[in-house]
C-alpha cells in the first residue's frame, strides 16, 4: 500500500499564509469552501465548480459559501493538491486518475482501456456504488482525510491524434512516439499497440509536436483545440474512445464531517450537480472543437465496430499488467468491468423499452 508523505513545514505555512489572506474576501458563512482547479475558466471544471458554488450557496441560505481558485495560486499539481487537502488548507481539489496515481494508484482502474462503451454507460457507472467503493478505499488509505464526492469528466474522451498519418488500425501506431503523463498504465497502453510512450509535461507537447520530439498523443477534442495544436501539425484523430476522461473530486473529510447533517445534505446535492454539469459540458465544447479542427485542415477517422474491436483486442495485456503491478489490481478491475456490464444491460433493457 502506498505510504503518504506528508506535506512539509514549508509548503504547510505557504498554503495557511494564502488561506488566511484570501480568507478576508470570503463572504460571511457558516462554513467556508475552498476549492481548487489547476486548470483555467474555459476548462469543464470550472464549469462544473460554477454550478456547484451556486448550487451551496443558495440551497444553503448563504450558510455555505464557495471560494474557486483555478490554476495553481494554492497549489501546483497533484501530489501537493491532494496533500494540501489532507492537511485541510484547501477543502475540494478535482485531479485525473493519472493526477492522483502516485498516491492511490488503483485509480488507474479509470484508465483502462475499452471498459466503457460510451457516455451512457460511463454516466451510468459513476453515479452508482463504483463511485462508493473508491471513495471508501480513498478514506481508508489517506487516514480518513480525503473524501472522494464525485467522478465526472474533463474533456470528453480520449482518442488516437498524430501528425503523421490516418490511424485505422493497431498496426498504423507501430513505432509513432505518443506523449502520454507521466503514469505508468497509459504508457503501458502506448506498448501494447506497437508504439513508443514519452512522457511530456503539458505546457511543453505544442513545442514538442512542431519539433518531432512527439509524433502523436491521447487527447480529447477540446484539448487538442484548445492549446491550437493543429497549429503544430497535429492534423490526424482517430474517435477510437479508448478511455473517458473521469475527473475525480475530493472534499477533505473534516471539513465534510464537520457540517450539520442537512448541510452535508446540500454538499452533496452540489457534487450531483456538478457532476451532471461536466457530463454535458463536454458535449457542448466538442461540437465548435469538431469544427475548429475541420476548418483548421484536420481529418477525423472514425473506426468501424470490427476495427474498434482489433484496438480493445491489442490493448488486452494492459489488463494483466494492471492486475500484476497494483495492489487490488484484480479487485479494481472486476469493479469497473461488472459495473459496466450493469450499465449496459441497463440501458438495453431501457432500449427494448423505448423503442416500442
Amino acid at each position: 500500500m502506498f505510504t503518504k508523505t506528508k506535506i512539509n513545514g514549508f509548503v504547510a505555512a505557504t498554503l495557511i499564509g494564502a488561506g488566511v489572506m484570501l480568507s478576508g474576501i470570503a463572504q460571511a458563512a457558516d462554513f467556508n469552501i475552498r476549492a481548487v482547479a489547476n486548470s483555467n475558466e474555459n476548462d469543464e471544471d470550472y464549469d462544473g465548480l460554477e454550478v456547484f458554488k451556486d448550487f451551496v450557496e443558495s440551497h444553503s441560505n448563504g450558510r455555505i459559501g464557495v471560494d474557486i481558485y483555478m490554476g495553481t495560486q494554492l497549489c501546483g499539481n497533484g501530489v501537493e493538491c491532494l496533500e494540501a487537502l489532507e492537511y485541510g488548507s484547501i477543502d475540494v481539489y478535482i485531479s485525473t486518475s493519472g493526477g492522483a496515481s502516485a498516491m492511490y494508484p488503483y485509480v488507474q482502474v479509470l484508465d483502462l482501456p475499452y471498459v466503457l462503451r460510451d457516455d451512457r454507460v460511463a454516466e451510468e457507472v459513476f453515479t452508482g456504488d463504483f463511485t462508493r467503493e473508491l471513495r471508501k478505499q480513498i478514506l481508508a488509505d489517506s487516514d480518513n482525510t480525503v473524501r472522494l464526492m464525485t467522478i465526472g469528466n474533463t474533456g470528453g474522451w480520449r482518442n488516437f491524434a498524430n501528425t503523421k498519418h490516418t490511424v485505422k488500425t493497431p498496426e498504423d501506431l507501430e513505432g509513432l512516439k505518443i506523449r502520454t503523463v507521466v503514469s505508468d498504465l497509459p504508457q503501458e497502453l502506448v506498448r501494447s499497440l506497437g508504439a513508443s510512450p514519452t512522457p511530456i509535461p503539458w505546457p511543453e507537447l505544442f513545442t514538442s509536436f512542431q519539433t518531432g520530439v512527439v509524433e502523436g498523443s491521447k487527447n480529447g477534442i477540446t484539448d487538442i483545440m484548445g492549446m491550437k495544436f493543429t497549429d503544430a501539425g497535429l492534423k490526424y484523430v482517430t474517435l477510437d474512445g479508448h478511455a473517458y476522461m473521469s475527473a475525480l473530486w475530493y472534499m477533505n473529510n473534516d471539513t465534510f464531517m464537520d457540517m450539520p447533517e442537512d448541510l452535508r445534505r446540500v454538499v452533496v446535492d452540489g457534487f450531483s450537480a456538478l457532476q451532471q454539469a461536466t457530463f454535458a459540458s463536454p458535449k457542448r465544447k466538442s461540437i465548435d472543437a469538431y469544427k475548429a479542427f475541420d476548418e483548421a485542415g484536420g481529418e477525423l477517422y472514425v473506426p468501424s465496430p470490427e476495427e474498434k474491436a482489433e484496438f480493445a483486442a491489442a490493448a488486452k495485456p494492459v489488463y494483466a499488467w494492471f492486475k500484476e503491478n497494483i495492489e487490488g489490481g484484480d479487485k479494481w478491475f472486476n469493479l469497473l468491468n461488472d459495473a459496466a456490464k450493469d450499465a449496459e444491460q441497463k440501458i438495453q433493457a431501457e432500449y427494448d423499452a423505448d423503442l416500442k
